[in-house]
Formats: C-alpha cells, sequence, structure tokens
C-alpha cells in the first residue's frame, strides 16, 4: 500500500478541547505533613489536549484542520490559544466563555512515572455553543471529513444536529464517543470506541463470535457504516456490513497509551479524506497506534514514521 501525502486532506474537527500540562521532577522523599511523595518540580511542559491533540495530530501527518472549540476567558486559554497558533496547518477557532474555567489536566510526573493527575472543568454555556454551532455550519462546505472528539465535558451538546448537517451535506462523519449513550450519534459514518467503552454499551461477550453479534446489532441499530473497536493489547477490530476485519497490535513497547485514541481517529480521518478505502485507512491508524504508545503522554506521529515503520 503506498501511503498518500495528505496534504490536500481537510478535517474538520469539533469537540472538548483542554491543555495538558506536565511537571516533572525528582521523589527523593516523602513530605512530614502527610504519607504522600514530595515532586521537586524541575521542569514544566504544556501540549493541547482533547480534541486539540487530534488536530494537532492531522497536522503532524500533513492534512489541513479547522478546529471548532470553546475555552475560558483564563490563562489557560491563552495559553492554548497560543500553542495552536503556532501550528501551520490548524485553524483553530476557539470561542471563548467567560462562565467556564479552560479545561486543564494536570500530571505529576517522577521519573517516567505518573504521581497523580488534576482536572479542572466546567460545562460551556448554551450561548457559545450556539455559536460554535452557527461556524460548524459555515466550514462544513470547505472540509472532506467531520470528526467529532467528544470528551464528555459539554462541547458537543448539539452533536446530533452537527451529525445530521454533516450527512445532509454528503461528508463522512467519525465519531469518538464517550459515555454509555451511543443514540446522539446515530446516522454518524463510524465510530471508534475503546474495548472498555464498548463493553459499557453492550456488556460483556464469551467469545469473540459473541463479540460480533453485540457490535452488529450496535452498529445497525445506529445506522452506522462502521464501527471500529480498539481493543488495546488485542489490536482493533472494523465491524461493517458485510466484513470484520481484525487488525492486531502493532506496538513493540507501550509506553502510555494516552491520547492514543487522538492518534487513530486523526489517521482514519485523514486516509478517509485522501480517498482510502476504510480496511485501508484502519491498518494505517493501527499502525499509527503502535508507534504513538511508545511515546510519554499526549503525543503525535507524523507520515515520515509510519512509512519507515511500513518498511519505506
Amino acid at each position: 500500500m503506498n501511503l498518500p501525502t495528505f496534504d490536500k486532506a481537510r478535517i474538520l474537527v469539533v469537540g472538548d478541547v483542554m491543555l495538558d500540562r506536565y511537571w516533572f521532577g525528582d521523589v527523593t522523599r516523602i513530605s512530614p505533613e502527610a504519607p504522600v511523595p514530595v515532586l521537586k518540580v524541575s521542569r514544566v511542559e504544556e501540549r493541547p489536549g482533547g480534541a486539540a491533540n487530534v488536530a494537532r495530530n492531522i497536522a503532524e501527518l500533513g492534512a489541513h484542520c479547522t478546529l471548532l472549540s470553546v475555552v475560558g476567558v483564563d490563562e489557560a486559554g491563552d495559553c492554548l490559544q497560543g500553542l495552536l497558533s503556532g501550528q501551520d496547518r490548524i485553524d483553530a477557532m476557539l470561542h471563548r466563555d467567560d462562565t467556564v474555567s479552560t479545561i486543564v489536566k494536570l500530571r505529576a510526573i517522577a521519573r517516567q512515572q505518573q504521581l497523580l493527575r488534576i482536572d479542572f472543568e466546567t460545562p460551556p454555556c448554551h450561548e457559545v455553543l450556539q455559536a460554535k454551532l452557527a461556524d460548524f455550519s459555515t466550514r462544513l462546505p470547505q472540509c472532506d471529513v467531520v470528526l467529532l472528539s467528544d470528551y464528555g465535558k459539554g462541547g458537543l451538546t448539539h452533536i446530533a444536529e452537527m451529525i445530521r448537517l454533516a450527512r445532509a451535506a454528503g461528508k463522512p462523519v467519525l465519531v469518538d464517543p464517550k459515555g454509555d449513550d451511543y443514540a446522539r450519534y446515530r446516522g454518524a459514518t463510524l465510530l471508534t470506541p475503546n474495548r472498555s467503552e464498548f463493553r459499557a454499551v453492550v456488556g460483556a461477550w464469551k467469545n469473540e463470535a459473541e463479540m460480533t453479534a453485540k457490535a452488529q446489532k450496535l452498529r445497525i441499530g445506529l445506522g452506522l457504516e462502521s464501527l471500529l473497536v480498539t481493543r488495546s493489547e488485542e489490536g482493533m477490530s472494523l465491524f461493517r456490513e458485510q466484513e470484520v476485519l481484525h487488525e492486531p497490535t502493532l506496538a513493540r513497547e507501550v509506553f502510555d497509551v494516552s491520547g492514543a485514541g487522538d492518534t487513530v481517529i486523526a489517521g482514519l480521518a485523514v486516509m478517509l479524506a485522501s480517498g482510502a478505502t476504510m480496511a485501508d485507512a484502519v491498518r494505517v491508524a493501527n499502525r499509527a497506534a503502535g508507534i504513538v504508545v511508545a511515546k510519554l503522554g499526549t503525543a503525535t506521529v507524523s507520515r515520515a514514521e509510519i512509512v519507515e515503520s511500513m518498511g519505506g
């Protein structure tokens, strides 16, 4: 398979953005105040997270991305805007909402091990979400694929309407879901739950045949063309009307799985926007996931890394 160049692909990403903060340091003692380690911070890193990490993955692959989301009128929102404005292939349209705090995930890390994560978040207001929906309608005609990145933080309240508008415009819709109610994703082209998310919706299974039956029932019930279940060390499985495709994991070393789902759906979107088949898109997304889990934190994969992993 020859990998497309991706430079003509245009992806419209909508979802919950967040700022991933990392405090790196060393632990040499236990606090005298409580039985907890004391982290002496030596370095701080900030990276775009959530839907912003999806956009970053798309740009790193060489495609172009418009990102629609909501942030607060605060320092973290300014920081996220600054990080994204430095990306050539990302057009970030971040609506500012003074009633919320920008979502921040703060991770304390010592010797490559995460000690603690602290989350800051509040859901955006209705008026800002309505303005985002209007921008979605405006930007829709210019994109090849719509990608909806749901982190369950309230930024996709109008997701059913977005799916309806995109499908009416003939655009494929890829959704990274959250929660146990998938009815709001009805009519999407592709859903990409991970194994635990899928189990929360359909229940447990005893064997592959039972899993396939549950997957096809869910796919048909929601009117999806495809359902992709990412299965960690078991790879990923694509369920379609006439086929079930299983791709074994390609990870040589699993270092950090955070953000791997973002890489998978970004790879799928870029491949499909470049004219690839769904099967080829899944193969490339699986390869990208195998590369990104060997990196620390919310990371990205380049097209060159994928080509190299394919022996190119």
